[in-house]
């Protein structure tokens, strides 16, 4: 299975290994995203994602479908956590193979613009002035625009 989302913490590396495993490719390009300290306005004491089953599987398959679709790529590996996470945890992992650098790089970075835009995630940051749900942010919303067709 290319996607998985799940509570629980995963090891980047032991990830790497079991994906490395497949030898007949070129390139592997890994993308770990992890919970910061500070948001723009506030220190982050932890973030909760929140999710619906089901629907959230369905749409990372389809966003892996479509990268499956532009780019030459042999493998495909999408981890995303939800619930409460602390700052340091991480949150997402993608690896994306290839027999060549550049369709795994555009295949990965393609993945990251569109889970953080398309994927039903939402997140609530707590912060020493409360709780507040986050808002989709202009930069993301231009960095998943440039691949729209």
């Amino acid at each position: 299975m290319s996607v998985r989302v799940q509570s629980d913490a995963f090891d980047p590396a032991a990830e790497y290994a079991a994906f490395r495993k497949n030898d007949n490719r070129g390139a592997t390009v890994m993308f770990t995203g992890t919970v910061r300290q500070m948001s723009e306005r506030a220190d982050i004491s932890a973030m909760t994602l929140e999710h619906y089953p089901g629907m959230t599987e369905k749409a990372l398959e389809d966003i892996v479908a479509e990268a499956r679709a532009r780019w030459d790529i042999s493998d495909v590996l999408v981890i995303h956590r939800h619930g409460r996470m602390l700052p340091g945890e991480d949150i997402v992992l993608v690896l994306t193979a290839s027999a060549h650098r550049r369709d795994a790089y555009e295949a990965n970075v393609f993945l990251m613009d569109w889970l953080k835009t398309k994927a039903p995630f939402w997140k609530l940051e707590e912060t020493g002035e409360g709780e507040r749900w986050v808002e989709a942010k202009d930069s993301d919303d231009a960095a998943a625009a440039r691949w729209e067709k």
